[in-house]
């Protein structure tokens, strides 16, 4: 890795943005809103983008990147088609909420292009995953006990908006805790290192 990768002005861009989004989806969403996968991959890339890791954007890599591709398709399903293809993105064609709101939620689009650059730039890390399922695994319990079932954070209560009635609620917090990183966390890191070794 080499020092300075990463230019200054994308590291001070970055976190003017970052406090925008944090102070606007505080006020709007409460606290409880940042223990989302994505919004809390926003919070660990700022450190990451001051201090270079690779680790850390490896492990957000695997984090959202396959996540944020499934909402790019849903806000692209929604405007071309007229209907959620998979669902969660409603919120962004509520008239209620202020346009300035729904547009911090653009990050889901750019935030998957900075990570893959930074790894071109720094390396893929391989214990990215690895850190990132130590994360999911104190997020999803933690999201359980403190956040509001209504609210739905991390699908926890509704996978895909879908009430989930047939495992009890802890039985089905298990079964996420083990899907995410066999289903999404894996397969990614397992492409990266691919397009790492060959690119």
């Amino acid at each position: 890795m080499s020092r300075n990768a990463i230019p200054l002005w994308l590291k001070i861009a970055y976190t003017v943005w970052l406090a925008v989004w944090v102070t606007g989806y505080w006020q709007s969403y409460g606290p409880q809103n940042f223990l989302w996968i994505c919004d809390l991959a926003n919070l660990i890339l700022g450190v990451a983008i001051w201090i270079e890791s690779p680790l850390l954007f490896s492990s957000q890599a695997v984090a959202v990147l396959v996540i944020q591709a499934l909402w790019i398709v849903d806000v692209c399903g929604r405007l071309l088609l007229g209907l959620h293809v998979i669902g969660g993105t409603e919120y962004m064609f509520d008239p209620e909420r202020s346009i300035g709101l729904r547009a911090l939620s653009l990050f889901h689009v750019f935030v998957p292009i900075l990570v893959l650059w930074a790894i071109r730039r720094l390396g893929y890390d391989p214990r990215g995953w690895k850190l990132q399922t130590l994360i999911v695994w104190l997020l999803l319990p933690l999201t359980y006990l403190v956040t509001d079932p209504d609210r739905n954070i991390n699908w926890l209560w509704k996978p895909f908006g879908i009430p989930q009635t047939v495992l009890p609620e802890l039985g089905y917090l298990a079964l996420e805790m083990l899907v995410v990183p066999l289903v999404l966390y894996l397969p990614t890191h397992a492409a990266l290192s691919w397009w790492m070794r060959n690119r």
